[in-house]
């Protein structure tokens, strides 16, 4: 009897385009968030997909607001949440008293 290894068919490792335009500020900016999701992706699709929208953009196959669209699903953004926020106030007056306090006390400590 011989064994038969298991054959797997070998994935194509998907690489990261590099199609940045430092000139052009929009696609410069959609650049580094495609950059950011692809490196994120763990999918090969994902990133197949990713590399798809970068280079229609970069071909002005696509505008730059479906290109959001298209990659938003890929990014995952931080919600900013809610917090409570507290602040104490004084009157001027108060105040003023309490910086002569610190003043006469800093004079006399010398």
């Amino acid at each position: 009897m011989s064994e038969q290894p298991n054959e797997q068919p070998p994935q194509t490792q998907i690489t990261k385009l590099l199609v940045d335009d430092p000139e052009n500020f929009q696609f410069h900016a959609a650049y580094l968030v495609y950059e950011e999701a692809f490196d994120k992706a763990r999918d090969s699709q994902a990133k197949t997909e990713l590399n798809r929208n970068i280079l229609e953009l970069s071909e002005n196959k696509i505008d730059t607001e479906t290109f959001y669209m298209n990659v938003s699903r890929f990014r995952k953004l931080d919600v900013p949440r809610q917090e409570r926020f507290s602040m104490q106030t004084q009157r001027k007056k108060d105040w003023r008293k309490k910086e002569q306090r610190q003043d006469r006390i800093k004079r006399h400590k010398k």
